[in-house]
């Protein structure tokens, strides 16, 4: 078995890596710490995982930690560059939900995280856990550095079309929504229902920090220097990424065959029949990107619908697939569930 710890147990993702993991059968979750609810069993705060799960909540300290096979760091930007070196040494895998180590610019990801960079030399290291396109450097990786929930649902539309080269990369345009569960587990005004409810609106259009994120792994895909205007949105809903993909084509082709084929071998992503739209209802809570091309008028712009469960394909489900990987396990073993409906 799988020793897991969990750096971070009592946020959205992870409390969903939790929900995942208690029903992995190669895994044991060993080890979930918390500041704030060190002693307390972790069923007590979450009662739906009553007969899943009756260890303790910890401190995120090393010799809590030393004895697991791998530690999934489900916190605050910061915190996992914090430990990771240790870990490593001791011979653990760490998969690193946060931003910590995903932007190889090291002076690039200080400018939008607004602080130093506290292991610099593990950044080159780091694999960037989006299995669609890294799996078989993922598979040796010590260290995984999963992708974001918007950059998740970008790459995953336009990674076929960059591939390909048939669209021009200079103009590429990410009109993307999320639901409030993405601003994570805390008491903050702008998340509160009261305040989301029957409201919609765009944010951080001046500039968000997953846009260098989504730009350096569209720019590897494409082998050269993309343009991107991102814009997220927040909706009054709790999960779900609906992503609005647009791109100029630069010659005609069978788009719709073309998605097809990229995503023919991946389990996690499911390109719709023409004409069918996506909704994010139908992957809530499963670890699936579905997809749907369109190509308005039969003009020369194509636009891409993609949708994520934030939490899933955008974050714990992810990092499960990643961990399957690294582990030489079958990558979907945890993670076969159907979205919830409605």
């Amino acid at each position: 078995m799988i020793r897991a710890g969990i750096v971070g147990g009592t946020g959205y993702t992870g409390v969903e890596l939790l929900r995942i993991l208690v029903l992995h059968p190669q895994v044991e979750v060993s080890v979930v710490t918390s500041r704030a609810d060190a002693g307390l069993r972790v069923d007590q705060l979450y009662p739906s995982l009553r007969g899943y799960c009756d260890v303790k909540f910890t401190l995120p300290e090393l010799d809590n930690l030393k004895d697991c096979d791998v530690v999934f760091f489900a916190t605050p930007n910061g915190t996992a560059m914090l430990m990771a070196e240790s870990l490593l040494a001791l011979g653990i895998k760490v998969i690193d939900l946060s931003a910590d180590f995903r932007i190889k610019d090291r002076q690039e990801w200080e400018k939008w995280y607004g602080m130093q960079h506290a292991c610099p030399d593990l950044i080159a290291e780091a694999v960037y856990g989006l299995p669609e396109v890294n799996r078989e450097q993922i598979k040796p990786a010590r260290l995984i550095a999963c992708p974001g929930c918007y950059p998740t649902a970008v790459q995953l539309g336009f990674l076929p079309l960059l591939e390909a080269g048939v669209i021009d990369g200079s103009q590429l345009i990410a009109d993307v929504k999320s639901g409030v569960s993405g601003a994570g587990r805390k008491a903050e005004i702008s998340s509160l229902m009261s305040e989301t409810g029957e409201s919609f609106k765009a944010y951080a259009v001046g500039g968000h920090r997953h846009l260098p994120e989504i730009t350096q792994g569209l720019q590897n895909v494409a082998k050269q220097a993309v343009g991107l205007t991102f814009v997220p949105h927040l909706t009054p809903m709790i999960r779900g990424i609906h992503a609005t993909l647009y791109a100029r084509l630069n010659r005609k082709l069978d788009l719709q065959s073309l998605f097809e084929e990229r995503y023919s071998e991946e389990r996690f992503v499911d390109v719709l029949p023409n004409g069918i739209h996506v909704d994010t209802r139908n992957v809530r809570g499963s670890n699936r990107c579905q997809i749907a091309v369109n190509q308005p008028q039969g003009g020369d712009t194509v636009v891409i619908l993609s949708v994520i469960d934030n939490l899933v394909k955008g974050a714990s489900g992810q990092a499960v697939q990643n961990m399957n990987l690294v582990f030489g396990l079958d990558e979907c073993q945890g993670l076969e569930t159907v979205a919830l409906y409605p």
